[in-house]
C-alpha cells in the first residue's frame, strides 16, 4: 500500500501500546503483530514468542501467516522498522491462537477501535473530543490541553508540507531529530532519554512553555518550506534547521529573562520526580 493511504498511530488497550495503520484506500486498519502477541501471552519476549508461534502456524498450514502485511513501524529507539502486521479479521484469528484471558475484552476494544474511525471520519469533532476526555482523565490541565491540541493542527500542517515536498514517512522522524535538537539542544531520543520516557511520546510530557516552543519551530519549518520550496531530502534538513533556529532564538531570550532554562525534566508520568533545570550548551 502507498505511503500516503496510510495514517499511523498509537492506540491504547488498557495500559498497552498497540502500533496502528489506518489504509485510506481500502478503509482498513492495520495493527502490529507483536505488541499484541505481547499483550495477549504476557510474554517479556514477544518477538521470539511470535517467531515460535509463526513458525508452528506456518507448518500447520494456517492461513494466518499468508495474510500478514508488513509495514515500517516507529520502534521504541525513534526508528522506523518493517513489522508483521494483520488487519481487524487476521487479529480476531491471532487472537484465537494464543490462549488469553485478555482475549474476550480484547476483542471487544478491536470491534470499538474500527467503531470509533468510522465516526471520526464522518465527525472529525469527535476525535478532538475524545482526546480532549483522553487528557483530562490523564490528570493533565486544561489550559495544557488547549496547547496540545493546537500542537496537533500544527504537526499535521508540517507533515502535509513534508508530503507535498516528497519526504517519505519513514523520514519524518530524521527531520525531527534535526528540528529538535536545533531548538531545545537534544535530539529526540536524547530529550526523552533526559525526561526519563521510554515509549511515551515527548510532546505529551512537555511542559506549557516547552510545547509553545515546539509548535513555533514546527510552524516556522512549515512557513519556510512554503517560501523555499525544498526538494530533497537535504533541502529539508535545511529548513528544519532554520524553523528550528527561530524557536531556538526565542527560548535563549526567555532564558536570560528568567534566568532558568526553559528545557525541565519534567514529565507527567506516574510517581514523577521533583523536576529540575538545566542550561543546554547550544
Amino acid at each position: 500500500m502507498d505511503e500516503e493511504d496510510k495514517k499511523t498511530s498509537i492506540k491504547l488497550f488498557e495500559d498497552y501500546k498497540v502500533r496502528t495503520s489506518w489504509d485510506k484506500e481500502k478503509e482498513t486498519w492495520y495493527f502490529s503483530v507483536v505488541d499484541i502477541v505481547g499483550i495477549l501471552s504476557g510474554s517479556t519476549n514477544p518477538n521470539n514468542y511470535w517467531k515460535v508461534l509463526k513458525n508452528r502456524l506456518r507448518k500447520e498450514g494456517s492461513q494466518l501467516v499468508t495474510s500478514c502485511n508488513q509495514l515500517k513501524m516507529q520502534a521504541s529507539d525513534g526508528k522506523y522498522y518493517k513489522t508483521d502486521v494483520l488487519d481487524t479479521e487476521g487479529v480476531l484469528r491471532l487472537v484465537q491462537s494464543i490462549p488469553s484471558p485478555k482475549a474476550e475484552p480484547f476483542k471487544l476494544w478491536l470491534a470499538k477501535v474500527g467503531s470509533e474511525r468510522l465516526d471520526e471520519m464522518q465527525d472529525p469533532e469527535i476525535a478532538i473530543n475524545r482526546a480532549l476526555q483522553y487528557y483530562l482523565a490523564k490528570g493533565y490541565s486544561p489550559e495544557w490541553i488547549n496547547q496540545r491540541l493546537k500542537s496537533i493542527e500544527i504537526r499535521k500542517a508540517l507533515t502535509d508540507e513534508w508530503q507535498r515536498s516528497g519526504v517519505k514517512n519513514s523520514e519524518y522522524a530524521i527531520l525531527t531529530d534535526i528540528l529538535t535538537q536545533e531548538w531545545s539542544g537534544m535530539k529526540t531520543r536524547e530529550y526523552k532519554d533526559f525526561k526519563g520516557l521510554k515509549k511515551e511520546s515527548l510532546r505529551d510530557n512537555m511542559s506549557n512553555m516547552e510545547l509553545v516552543l515546539n509548535m513555533l519551530a514546527e510552524v516556522s519549518t512549515t512557513e519556510i518550506s512554503k517560501q523555499r520550496n525544498p526538494k530533497t531530502l537535504d533541502e529539508n534538513k535545511s529548513v528544519a534547521k532554520q524553523g528550528g533556529s527561530v524557536a531556538k532564538e526565542a527560548r535563549k531570550r526567555l532564558e536570560i529573562e528568567t534566568g532558568k532554562s526553559v528545557i525541565t525534566d519534567e514529565n507527567f508520568l506516574p510517581n514523577n520526580r521533583k523536576t529540575r533545570q538545566i542550561k543546554k550548551k547550544d
